[in-house]
């Protein structure tokens, strides 16, 4: 057995080098790992704290449901974004009305899309399946790439395996960790995060290729030829760089790290092979403005409490159990969170909270859900 030195993330090394060895910790496993996450013995806390919410409200599983508004929204902002992109098909790509259009507008546009993306994966707005699969290969045009059906499995896998190490694609890969670990590596990552969390999930694992995903790719690029066709290249790079910019120094991307990053301070890392029995809090809200053009993905909490609840009810969700969701930590400003994640040496990547498969009382993390944990009877 191999002997394996686990660095915290805020080593307090002794001067004296009689006692180095004092500074870390030595376990027994068969590969050398250098471990800083901050893993932990116990569940996610949105099922338990699901079950307390419906047994003291019993009324919020009446918020359940599609959302009807949601395919109204949608074709809106579609709309909006083919405009613009022939509005610029004769403007250079490289000059400050296309750029600033593609942040401004077209980073905010398809930034809703993800989110539209993101909440039709949860059946939210039709009640037949299909539908919402359509209806979420239709949002995908005016990104450019095709993603949708992917991200669905993926995102569900998030939800039910929160800080699952080779589940939850949601989680930096040691790797990133490692050789981001800096002010530079964090900008870099903060400037590109668009790009790990599209390449991140497939190197992790890859999904089966089904009829949706084909459907989703065939869609994507006959409508990418014939926007070139008829609008020629500029359209299809303003939907591509609106793409890049939603996912990257965008205020409205700040909810990516909000999200999950711990941003409690005192907080050491602990090994996989001696977890701590404390969980910090690893999911953030926010209840900002943002939420307007966002389907309030800032009400992180509340969604990761009651998936089946869709954007519009999540306030009413808050109002209801506010008991519960007040004491909760959260965050002001997504672009702060942008601009702490990048400066704070106590916050990187390594900030995540990790578990293993099966740790809390013998229930494997990964499992499926009941209809009750969904909050749908």
């Amino acid at each position: 057995m191999q002997r394996v030195a686990v660095v915290s993330r805020k080593p307090h090394l002794s001067p004296d080098p009689n006692h180095a060895m004092e500074n870390i910790r030595v376990t027994k496993t068969s590969d050398l790992v250098v471990d800083d996450w901050l893993w932990t013995y116990q569940e996610e806390p949105h099922r338990s704290r699901r079950q307390l919410i419906v047994k003291a409200h019993p009324e919020v599983t009446k918020l359940c449901g599609p959302e009807p508004l949601t395919k109204y929204v949608v074709a809106l902002v579609v709309a909006l974004q083919f405009w613009c992109a022939y509005m610029l098909k004769n403007t250079p790509v490289i000059s400050w009305r296309f750029l600033l259009t593609a942040y401004i507008i077209g980073g905010t546009a398809n930034q809703n899309l993800f989110l539209a993306i993101h909440e039709i994966s949860h059946n939210l707005a039709f009640k037949k399946p299909m539908a919402n699969r359509l209806l979420a290969i239709f949002a995908n045009l005016p990104i450019g790439i095709p993603y949708s059906a992917s991200f669905r499995p993926y995102h569900l896998t998030h939800h039910k395996s929160l800080g699952v190490e080779g589940l939850d694609v949601d989680l930096p890969t040691a790797v990133e960790a490692v050789f981001l670990n800096s002010v530079l590596g964090k900008a870099f990552f903060a400037t590109f995060q668009i790009f790990f969390y599209a390449l991140r999930p497939m190197v992790i694992y890859r999904l089966p290729f089904s009829w949706i995903h084909a459907l989703n790719i065939f869609v994507q690029v006959v409508v990418d030829l014939l926007l070139v066709k008829f609008a020629g290249w500029n359209a299809l790079w303003y939907f591509l760089w609106s793409s890049f910019l939603a996912g990257s120094l965008h205020p409205c991307a700040g909810h990516f790290i909000a999200e999950h990053y711990v941003f409690e301070k005192g907080l050491d890392a602990s090994p996989k092979s001696s977890p701590s029995d404390v969980l910090p809090v690893e999911t953030y809200s926010y209840y900002g403005i943002l939420n307007l053009f966002t389907y309030n993905v800032g009400l992180h909490n509340e969604h990761h409490d009651f998936p089946a609840i869709p954007w519009t009810r999540l306030w009413r969700l808050r109002e209801i159990a506010s008991e519960f969701y007040e004491p909760l930590p959260q965050h002001k400003s997504w672009t702060l969170v942008i601009w702490q994640f990048i400066w704070d040496p106590d916050v990187s990547l390594w900030s995540r909270v990790k578990r293993d498969q099966a740790i809390a009382k013998g229930r494997k993390v990964g499992s499926g859900w009941t209809k009750e944990e969904l909050g749908q009877e």
